[in-house]
């Protein structure tokens, strides 16, 4: 599986790795576990640093529209992703900025940066 989480209801946290080969239902199917988790509000730690995969401009458009989507069911908490060291932080921010509506959202090149970021986000 491509997608390895964990959600912590008592401290509101998900964290998730992504390793090897994604497809755009990898992380829409990933997506709707932590929605249907009631995790949404919660902050999350996106380690895709050992992850690639092939994405059009469609898959990151309908990606970005689903994103935007979970903020009309209630608010969502702040969003740390780590992105594969091969792939542009730009596609990242991309994606990121498409589906922030209102929610803390960031990019980092290391894991130790998007925790402490991670941390210091308030609560939803």
């Amino acid at each position: 599986m491509p997608i390895q989480y964990t959600i912590d209801h008592k401290a509101r946290h998900v964290e998730a790795t992504f390793d090897g080969h994604l497809v755009l239902k990898d992380i829409e199917d990933f997506a709707d576990a932590v929605v249907g988790a009631g995790a949404l509000p919660y902050r999350k730690l996106i380690d895709g640093r050992t992850a690639h995969g092939t994405y059009t401009n469609d898959d990151v458009m309908a990606l970005g529209a689903r994103m935007a989507a979970y903020a009309e069911i209630g608010n969502r908490g702040a969003l740390a992703l780590v992105p594969a060291p091969d792939t542009s932080l730009e596609l990242a921010d991309r994606l990121l900025n498409l589906g922030k509506d209102g929610r803390p959202a960031k990019a980092f090149l290391s894991i130790d940066a998007a925790r402490k970021w991670l941390a210091a986000q308030p609560e939803t």
